[in-house]
């Protein structure tokens, strides 16, 4: 008698990528695609990139990726994107809540639109893309997958805002995995050192971090994606859960 569990896979499965033109969004969006999903590739301004992955990706294989633009701050938008997402795939089997806004904010400089947009990637739109994919994903026994941050736990100077949304998107993780369950899992990654930021970093500041890692070195995007797709694909018991992917730094 074999008890072995069947093998799990993304084959023709759908699953939304927000954030997914660029930097750990595409390398998600690839990832998924190499075993075996069909995937949707949202972004807000980088259509060009977002265009030349999916022709990419269709490349390998016809009709495997199509790419959808939406404000991810404005709510109607985000039910409209669902919408498509699902006509576009005929069902929706996973949510990966990648796109995210990230810049210091130092206290006494803080404005209302630094809010609105900080609290609105982070934490607003996770929300409400999450409502909006419910009833598909309970359709489809689906995931939900949310890319945190190790600074919704350890407190980054300068990024109170950023910080406060991150930490909301982890509770979010946990509330969600409750409210959906049991036929949607809901779970989270949250990544250290990956890529540094595009608005500059002293290479000082940036050894200063690498020398809190205990594994001695950055990550790359492909650490992240492999966790996203083992919490999609294979991690069919897992639900509430936050995977820090940082070499350590979490633990130092």
């Amino acid at each position: 008698m074999n008890d072995s569990m069947p093998e799990q896979t993304l084959n023709d499965k759908v699953i939304l990528v927000t954030g997914a033109a660029r930097r750990i969004g595409a390398a998600i969006v690839t990832c998924l695609h190499e075993n075996g999903a069909r995937v949707a590739i949202h972004y807000r301004g980088s259509a060009d990139e977002a265009e030349s992955l999916a022709n990419h990706l269709n490349s390998l294989h016809a009709d495997s990726a199509a790419v959808f633009q939406a404000d991810l701050l404005n709510v109607e938008a985000i039910t409209s994107l669902v919408d498509a997402v699902v006509e576009w795939g005929g069902r929706l089997d996973g949510l990966v809540n990648n796109a995210s806004g990230f810049y210091p904010t130092p206290v006494g400089t803080i404005t209302e639109s630094h809010w609105d947009e900080l609290i609105g990637s982070n934490l607003k739109a996770p929300l409400f893309l999450s409502q909006a994919s419910a009833d598909h994903l309970r359709d489809a026994n689906g995931a939900i997958i949310n890319i945190v941050d190790i600074h919704a736990e350890r407190p980054l100077r300068d990024h109170a805002v950023y910080g406060s949304a991150k930490a909301g998107l982890a509770m979010l993780t946990r509330s969600l995995a409750k409210d959906l369950a049991p036929n949607v899992r809901v779970n989270g990654v949250s990544p250290g050192a990956i890529l540094w930021p595009e608005n500059g970093m002293t290479e000082s500041v940036q050894q200063s971090i690498l020398e809190q890692i205990p594994l001695a070195r950055a990550g790359n995007p492909q650490d992240i994606a492999g966790c996203v797709l083992y919490l999609l694909r294979d991690a069919t018991y897992v639900t509430g859960q936050i995977i820090s992917v940082d070499g350590g730094r979490s633990i130092s």
